[in-house]
């Protein structure tokens, strides 16, 4: 068995959403598929707000868990902090609209103040299935073997002029939902920083861990080698 990772995972842990119980159960999923000691340590908010960069830096990866979140104001500057290091970075489920927003603040895509962003379309408090349809040749490999149908509580619309502008030299559509909105994008210039607004971490299981999940851990594993 190689080298532990010490994971963070920056959300407000509550064992009664069904999101973040199975969060702790996908990485010990994937734990056991790639054979590796993770280490993980939920964080909350306002703790990861108060980080010294010595503070980031101790950890080999950052799973931003599904909300609800309770401060989106924390989590925007959270999310813009990491962007800065080339630590590997998964966000999913309510994080994902909190990324899209930090992209459209830090590159000014909203230069008229239009609404770019929908609000959630998941009604209530059921998980509402997707059709995942991988774009690039990675996540194609990716899917592969997995079932392209995903559950989610989250699922946002982004307009046409601000897909063209995350295009524009900031991110990757990876893979679009049966609306044709964007449901996993990665950032360019980052060797592992995606996030995706479905949560991977429920049908993740221990015959057959989320794909999205493992990699994760497989490009901290290779961060882990780089800084020694």
């Amino acid at each position: 068995m190689s080298k532990g990772l010490k994971i963070a995972i920056i959300g407000d842990y509550n064992f009664t959403y069904n999101s973040h119980h199975a969060t702790n159960l996908a990485i010990d999923h994937s734990a056991n598929f790639l054979d590796v000691d993770i280490n993980y340590y939920w964080i909350k908010l306002n703790e990861v707000a108060k980080f010294k960069p010595q503070n980031f830096a101790q950890y080999d990866g950052y799973l931003v868990a599904p909300g609800p979140i309770t401060n989106p104001f924390f989590l925007h500057g959270i999310i813009k902090e990491i962007i800065n290091r080339k630590i590997p970075t998964l966000i999913t489920g309510d994080g994902y609209k909190t990324l899209i927003e930090v992209l459209i603040s830090t590159y000014r895509l909203n230069g008229q103040r239009e609404k770019l962003i929908s609000e959630n379309l998941v009604d209530g408090q059921q998980f509402e299935k997707l059709t995942i349809t991988p774009k690039s040749k990675e996540f194609v490999n990716l899917y592969e073997n997995y079932s392209n149908i995903e559950l989610t509580g989250t699922r946002y619309s982004l307009y046409p002029q601000l897909i063209e502008g995350l295009k524009n030299d900031i991110a990757d559509i990876e893979a679009t939902n049966q609306f044709e909105d964007p449901e996993i994008i990665s950032l360019k210039n980052h060797d592992f920083f995606v996030g995706c607004g479905f949560c991977p971490q429920i049908s993740s299981t221990r015959e057959i861990p989320h794909p999205l999940i493992y990699t994760f851990f497989k490009a901290c594993l290779i961060h882990l080698e780089k800084v020694g």
